[in-house]
């Protein structure tokens, strides 16, 4: 961002502008009007089939992973160090110095495969599955963000806002997958308040958001070799998902899970004896970190709990006031923008 903005200015707006945004809110279902511009006719859905996915076994690295970040390096993380822990605790997030990792999700990498051995009908069955986020239809992140950042675009992309996120990690918190990365020392929060509030940005796959305004089809689609990653318009990905299961008397993820997402699989096995592999894998490599996402079938939506309704009247007073400033610095860095350039116009025209 190139505008600055101070702490005492931010706060001072917040207060203002969420004092009365944050009452109303607080009564409203789960969450608060974040922007979402999408419907279920403009919606893109994805699918996965695990029958035509190899993992990219000719490559040191599946071709839909390098996709991915070749597109999106240049939004990638440049953190300040040296970084500071989360006040009050004594610990940060920091993958910096792990940029090149390609077997989990990070800040760096917003898609990856994991590959396991499924034990089904007394054989051993190789998987590789591709993982980035969901893009629910409901979306938990989107409904609880304590600082109104994340968005569905028209196609039901569901995008961070990473120039105004806070890293309160909030969103990662709520989605049954984890699927959310944090950098600290970066954002908004290193202008504002870094000694009391955030923890840096947070990041995901997005869906190429920009490329789907444009027609175009996403990195990793364009990248598969095998056809095994499909984006289209939703109901007939959804129809054709189940088409494939039929054919194969196979199983769908994606579905039902969370309330719904864009995002459908398609397999030969049982997810449930995919996400067992994955977790007999994980406590095999003592693998406690984030980023490696867990497959249970049927996993509910927080949305739909009364803790998370609960949680989402405790976030709104805080959520109003925080969207409330952002929204009127956007407002004013805008105005700013135009009267500059109507200052250089008038400039140029004598």
């Amino acid at each position: 961002m190139s505008e600055k903005i101070s702490r005492r200015t931010f706060l001072k707006r917040s207060t203002v502008a969420g004092a009365t945004a944050g009452m109303l809110l607080a009564t409203k279902t789960p969450g608060y009007a974040q922007t979402d511009k999408s419907d279920e006719n403009t919606l893109i859905g994805s699918l996965i089939d695990l029958t035509k996915c190899d993992g990219c076994a000719a490559y040191d690295t599946p071709l839909c992973v390098t996709a991915c970040r070749q597109k999106n390096e240049h939004r990638f993380p440049q953190p300040q160090k040296p970084i500071k822990d989360y006040w009050p605790q004594k610990k940060h997030e920091d993958w910096s110095n792990e940029k090149d990792r390609t077997d989990r999700l990070t800040p760096y990498n917003w898609t990856y495969v994991e590959k396991v051995q499924v034990n089904w009908n007394g054989k051993t069955k190789d998987v590789a599955i591709p993982r980035r986020c969901m893009h629910c239809l409901d979306a938990p992140c989107q409904k609880l963000c304590p600082f109104g950042v994340i968005e569905k675009t028209k196609h039901g992309a569901v995008k961070i806002d990473e120039n105004f996120c806070m890293g309160g990690a909030k969103c990662r918190a709520v989605c049954p997958w984890d699927i959310p990365q944090r950098q600290a020392g970066v954002g908004l929060y290193m202008k504002l308040v870094p000694e009391l509030a955030g923890g840096g940005v947070m990041y995901k796959c997005d869906m190429c958001a920009d490329l789907l305004e444009e027609g175009k089809s996403p990195a990793c689609e364009t990248a598969c070799p095998r056809g095994a990653i499909e984006f289209g318009p939703y109901e007939q990905i959804r129809k054709k998902a189940y088409e494939r299961a039929k054919e194969i008397d196979g199983f769908i993820y994606g579905d039902v899970e969370n309330s719904g997402t864009l995002t459908l699989y398609v397999s030969d096995v049982p997810f449930d004896k995919i996400d067992e592999a994955i977790e007999a894998k994980k406590k095999e490599e003592n693998d406690t970190r984030f980023g490696r996402p867990h497959m249970k079938p049927e996993v509910e939506n927080m949305l739909e709990t009364t803790h998370g309704y609960m949680l989402a009247t405790l976030i709104a007073p805080i959520a109003g006031a925080a969207a409330a400033g952002i929204t009127a610095y956007k407002v004013l860095s805008g105005q700013k923008k135009k009267e500059g350039e109507k200052q250089h116009e008038s400039k140029e025209e004598k």
